[in-house]
């Protein structure tokens, strides 16, 4: 969701050598990307001194610092950036040499309690005021882009947009032998907030069934190591129902088994991707593949992936009272993702197909 933001700012400042500082992780989402020339990285609970210092050595001139944390400001006022424009937070803006005020249009993803969630319950006709947005500008989207505003860059919103290359593609449906003449329904179960944003298994595994018998496609499981145990138990069922169909239908399971990089080609070739809110969602708006979204705990009207309104993405939630409450666990009965049926997730996926 930052690299509108960063591509203004490329926009702003064509010549200008910008260099990335992201965890290492995520280091590979920003090869080929033409709002980045360098990418530093960071290890997992790695010291905020050897981060620093890695900033130190290459004499930038200015940190625009996107995250709002204490320890983000901290890091490039300890490389000695003579410039640091980032949010003006708590605990943290005397290490910024310019401070940018909270938008207008704010919407703060605060977390509700249990007792709140149980008298919005109760409250049959309460909804929540997240549910409306006062903004069409509430998207996360604008966060960045107003971060960029000081520095003379437009904050004109762009959708979020990642690069792989089609050879990129091309290796990965060598490797696992994938027909390039079936047309791949991508299916992500996980989510790694918490059991919250993650829609039944069990209709997970109604999608895939359905899916397969859809003549000329196939299905991409998709999920990191955490959602090996999900994606066996969906494909499993999937097997236990097709032993008996006359033709083999055709299903992938990738859980676990894909770099990043792979991650994103295998998005990149999706018609379309079936996801709970979470990472490969977003990266697969932003490669330009179609997604159909559920949301229970969190707000698409906040984080919905690439452009706010963008016909080519269906973006489903319920009507429960108490969404998006923000929490990793429901600590009722989980009425926001149980509330989305799989016939209505069907229907979209049908639909978003057609357009």
């Amino acid at each position: 969701m930052s690299t509108p933001a960063l591509l203004r700012l490329r926009e702003r400042f064509p010549d200008a050598h910008i260099t990335l500082l992201t965890p290492e992780k995520l280091r590979d989402l920003w090869l080929h990307h033409p709002a980045v020339n360098e990418v530093i990285s960071f290890a997992a609970g790695e010291s905020l001194l050897s981060v620093s210092s890695k900033l130190r050595g290459k004499n930038f001139d200015l940190a625009l610092v996107l995250p709002n944390s204490p320890r983000a400001a901290l890091e490039v006022w300890l490389a000695r950036i003579p410039q640091r424009v980032g949010y003006a937070r708590p605990w943290r803006n005397w290490f910024l040499t310019q401070e940018v005020a909270t938008r207008p249009c704010h919407l703060k993803m605060r977390k509700r309690s249990p007792t709140e969630i149980r008298k919005l319950v109760q409250d049959a006709g309460t909804k929540s005021a997240i549910h409306n947005p006062q903004s069409e500008t509430a998207h996360q989207l604008h966060e960045y882009l107003h971060l960029v505003g000081p520095l003379g860059a437009s904050t004109s919103i762009l959708p979020p947009q990642l690069y792989v290359a089609d050879d990129e593609v091309q290796t990965v449906a060598g490797r696992f032998q994938l027909d390039r003449d079936t047309s791949w329904l991508g299916i992500n179960p996980g989510a790694e907030y918490g059991p919250a944003k993650r829609w039944p298994i069990k209709n997970y595994q109604f999608m895939v069934r359905e899916a397969a018998a859809w003549p000329g496609w196939g299905v991409l499981l998709f999920g990191g190591k955490a959602e090996v145990p999900a994606a066996g138990c969906i494909e499993q069922e999937f097997w236990n129902v097709a032993r008996s169909w006359a033709i083999r239908p055709k299903l992938v399971n990738l859980a676990g088994r894909t770099s990043l990089r792979e991650l994103m080609a295998f998005l990149k070739l999706c018609r379309i991707l079936l996801t709970n809110d979470t990472g490969p969602m977003h990266v697969a708006a932003a490669l330009g593949t179609p997604v159909v979204a559920l949301f229970g705990s969190t707000s698409p009207e906040l984080t919905g992936p690439g452009l706010p309104g963008d016909p080519r993405h269906r973006l489903l939630k319920s009507d429960a009272p108490c969404a998006p409450c923000f929490l990793r666990e429901c600590p009722i009965d989980f009425r926001c993702m149980n509330g989305i049926s799989v016939e209505r997730v069907v229907d979209a996926v049908v639909e978003t197909l057609k357009r």
